[in-house]
């Protein structure tokens, strides 16, 4: 009995589309094989005869139609031929079983793309209590992905809510959080509840609770009654657990961060209480205007005067990056220079105002005259009427408190705008605690509040004169008269009117406690805000998630409002050389 020709012959003669799934699933597709002659027909149904039969049970009818066509009997049946079909036969039942294991990921994807495009499962994020402890609303903070709370969070929470602290406020408001959670309609804690169910339609994923033990395989010299370290391994067994889903702790501490690396787990900060990434990228409150900012103007400037002040309608690229209230100045060497602040932006024309000159000595403010061109934009905000929310960042020397106190007085005093000072700060010490203080609130504030009397005895020197002691006496009397020391812990529930605020070392204030003091101001009343970012002494706190950070991302471009970072210091040399080197 012949041989049939060898395989590759015959597959040389089927159509391309034989090879693919469409045309095995259409077994019509390879009649037009059959059309050219007799004596090749036998050899194209004998090959594609078992395909057929492997995928399904249509192609036994193309098969029958071949054997009535050709009458060789021996070509049809040969052993190879039935050797070769369990080996297409053999792929087909694993299709099934590969979709089988991913079948999770499928679910999890599908509510991924019901709010935000993504490839792959939502991720699962484990949180460690400080994360609840810190931001309350952390839960409502992850978008699409799934927050997985083990056990032992709870217990942790339980025993931080009893106290008047900022901690345990947090941890008696994440309680009641995850209560109104819990309570929701056809919740299901097995299957995950919803996290938009409260209210929060930007968080669309799920909260899992841990409702029964999980192993894990954590070294043995890691102490297991410790809690982080329980945390650690509900880590590790959601991750043997959900192989295909990313699986990542979320912790504000360092050290546990570290030791899950160490571990091989994925572990994060909590990013989001932070406003900015990068301290470089603060709004700094003033720009530099290009070189060739006039030569693009000169045929679409309009200028006109009003009083004292000069205004400028510009146009061109450059608008784009003006906010309200920023400063622009234009210096080159044989050009008279430009300081001006922007006042109105309408499309791609704004609108600039010339500053008075606070460096001359006949605008000089309870004395002071400005040093350098931050100061002279600080002092523009400062005495601007229309102004209510001044923020100051800068280095140690540069005259935050100084132009603020200088400011404040003249407007108190001379121009009887505001009724008086309130001056308050936060009380973070840099060093160790020295107790109690005795005395009254404003006893008790009294040595934290020595850069106002060194700032009021320079004042004061310079506005007596000639008057001799008794006058000296007099004027400091006057102004101590006007100037209330306040704390930060009595300043729930008021309401400043026709006040002077000024809250210094702004810097180690919360974004919460930011908010909480801006929110006093009434009617009349001015609000300024100074600090260095570059001293924070609030444990936990960082440039980017400062309360001063957060005002002046927060309140930039409001019309009654402005920002400037001073930038050069004026104390002294040795004071500004310190800031450089050390």
């Amino acid at each position: 009995m012949p041989l049939p020709p060898a395989p590759s012959k015959r597959a040389a003669l089927l159509a391309p589309d034989a090879y693919s799934l469409r045309a095995a699933e259409e077994p019509l597709d390879l009649n037009p094989v059959l059309e050219p002659s007799a004596p090749v027909a036998p050899a194209t149904p004998a090959g594609s005869a078992p395909k057929g039969n492997g995928r399904g049970r249509k192609p036994s009818t193309t098969a029958a139609v071949a054997r009535a066509e050709v009458p060789k009997a021996p070509v049809r049946p040969p052993a190879p031929v039935v050797a070769k079909a369990p080996e297409v036969r053999q792929p087909v039942p694993e299709a099934p079983a590969e979709p089988r294991a991913p079948v999770a990921p499928v679910a999890s994807n599908r509510r991924r793309t019901a709010g935000k495009a993504g490839n792959g499962p939502a991720r699962l994020f484990v949180l460690d209590t400080n994360v609840l402890l810190h931001d309350p609303m952390s839960l409502f903070r992850f978008e699409e992905h799934d927050i997985f709370l083990p056990m032992i969070v709870l217990e942790e929470l339980d025993g931080h809510k009893k106290g008047m602290t900022e901690v345990a406020r947090n941890g008696r408001q994440t309680s009641r959080t995850l209560d109104a959670l819990v309570a929701q309609q056809g919740g299901d804690m097995a299957k995950g509840l919803k996290l938009s169910a409260t209210g929060h339609q930007s968080a669309r994923g799920l909260l899992f609770f841990q409702t029964e033990p999980l192993d894990n395989a954590l070294p043995s010299s890691l102490p297991q009654g410790k809690a982080d370290n329980q945390i650690l391994g509900v880590v590790h067994a959601l991750r043997e657990r959900h192989p295909q889903r990313e699986v990542i702790l979320v912790s504000k501490d360092i050290n546990m961060r570290v030791k899950a690396r160490a571990l091989g787990l994925a572990a994060e900060d909590y990013q989001n209480d932070k406003t900015l990434d990068d301290g470089e990228l603060l709004y700094a409150g003033a720009l530099a205007l290009p070189q060739d900012f006039w030569t693009r103007q000169s045929k679409t400037i309009e200028s006109w005067q009003s009083g004292s002040h000069t205004f400028y309608r510009v146009s061109g690229p450059a608008v784009g990056q003006f906010y309200i209230n920023q400063f622009v100045y234009f210096e080159a060497p044989g050009e008279p220079s430009l300081y001006a602040r922007v006042t109105e932006i309408r499309d791609k024309t704004a609108v600039l105002k010339t500053l008075k000159d606070y460096t001359h000595l006949k605008n000089a403010v309870w004395g002071v005259t400005s040093r350098n061109r931050e100061q002279n934009f600080a002092l523009n905000l400062l005495m601007d009427p229309e102004i209510d929310f001044v923020t100051l960042a800068g280095t140690a020397g540069t005259g935050k408190t100084l132009m603020a106190l200088a400011s404040g007085l003249t407007q108190v005093l001379d121009d009887r705008r505001y009724t008086e000072i309130i001056m308050t700060r936060a009380t973070v010490s840099v060093g160790e605690d020295i107790g109690f203080l005795p005395g009254t609130e404003e006893e008790k504030m009294g040595p934290w509040m020595g850069a106002l009397d060194d700032n009021l005895e320079f004042l004061a020197k310079g506005d007596g004169g000639n008057a001799g002691e008794w006058g000296r006496a007099a004027t400091n009397e006057l102004i101590r008269s006007r100037i209330k020391v306040k704390s930060m812990n009595f300043m729930r529930g008021r309401t400043f009117m026709n006040r002077y605020v000024i809250i210094d070392e702004a810097q180690n204030l919360t974004p919460k406690q930011m908010k909480t003091l801006i929110t006093r101001a009434g009617p009349g009343t001015k609000i300024i805000c100074m600090g260095n970012l570059a001293q924070i002494d609030t444990p936990y706190l960082t440039e980017g998630s400062s309360g001063l950070t957060y005002a002046v991302d927060r309140f930039k471009g409001w019309p009654h409002g402005g920002h400037i970072t001073l930038a050069r210091g004026e104390r002294s040399r040795l004071a500004d050389f310190a800031s450089e080197v050390l």
